[in-house]
């Protein structure tokens, strides 16, 4: 498959992963759950997937050149550093993917530690409980952001189309798998987590304990938060009677519901 035909069917891969994944993990939550949930999915499904599509709608609306776009412009122009190098396309994917995922990693830590950006990343932590949809559910403001800053990532770091479809891939299949309510057998969740963020492990990021909300900030790898010390193996209550959310947002109607998702951001603090 040529550059320009990957860059034509990215839009139909990408959907068709979304839903293989969503599908598998939301299977997996019914037979094996790790948790029992205490709202009920038929009030927060509906809000966390409802801006989902609004995202998609307001990204391509308003942001219409995507990361694979650009890495299609920049490898026509030899843009970019990975552009400059002579190396095996398995290394240029590899050296690609690693990279973005740190940049990803560190946009994730500054959204927790700049107060403005906090309140708009709150939106995804507010979230009373913890599933496959909470891997999808954020505000649009930070798509948006996101959005723009993979952008300048790809045209600093210039890499193939094929690279950056395989890590957006990477990156929305593995937020819906670490972000879901699965149970994983002990010794299994410790050699995933060798090489990739568990639920187990990203759990513990969901806590409404601050100290362990500012932990394991890896959506895909867990290497960032190893060599960065951002690492927290367990939760303090452990897993079954830990809190989710945050401290300030307890009500369902507040935390739940898509239009106050969407205000949430300009919302007072309250008890």
């Amino acid at each position: 498959m040529s550059t320009e035909e990957l860059k034509g069917w990215e839009p139909a891969i990408r959907l068709s992963c979304f839903a293989a994944v969503l599908i598998l993990m939301a299977s997996w939550e019914l037979l094996a759950p790790r948790r029992v949930l205490t709202v009920r999915r038929s009030g927060r499904w509906p809000s966390n997937l409802a801006l989902v599509v609004l995202n998609i709608v307001l990204a391509r609306v308003l942001i219409p050149m995507t990361a694979v776009g650009v890495a299609a412009w920049s490898a026509e122009r030899q843009w970019g550093l990975l552009n400059w190098l002579d190396y095996p396309g398995w290394l240029e994917l590899l050296l690609a993917v690693f990279a973005l995922d740190l940049v990803i990693y560190l946009q994730h830590v500054a959204f927790h530690h700049v107060p403005l950006l906090w309140r708009i990343h709150k939106v995804h932590h507010a979230d009373l409980e913890m599933d496959v949809t909470t891997g999808l559910r954020f505000h649009t403001l930070e798509i948006l952001l996101s959005t723009i800053l993979k952008i300048a990532a790809v045209l600093c770091l210039g890499p193939s189309v094929v690279a950056v479809v395989v890590f957006e891939v990477l990156l929305n299949g593995t937020s819906m798998f670490n972000h879901s309510n699965v149970r994983l057998p002990q010794w299994l969740d410790a050699r995933l987590r060798l090489g990739l963020v568990t639920p187990d492990m990203h759990r513990v990021h969901h806590s409404v304990i601050r100290a362990e909300t500012n932990s394991n900030y890896g959506f895909n790898l867990p290497w960032w938060d190893y060599l960065f010390r951002t690492y927290q193996a367990e939760p303090r209550l452990g897993h079954l009677e830990m809190q989710i959310g945050v401290e300030d947002i307890r009500d369902p109607r507040h935390a739940d519901r898509l239009p106050q998702m969407l205000l949430m951001p300009w919302r007072k603090p309250s008890a």
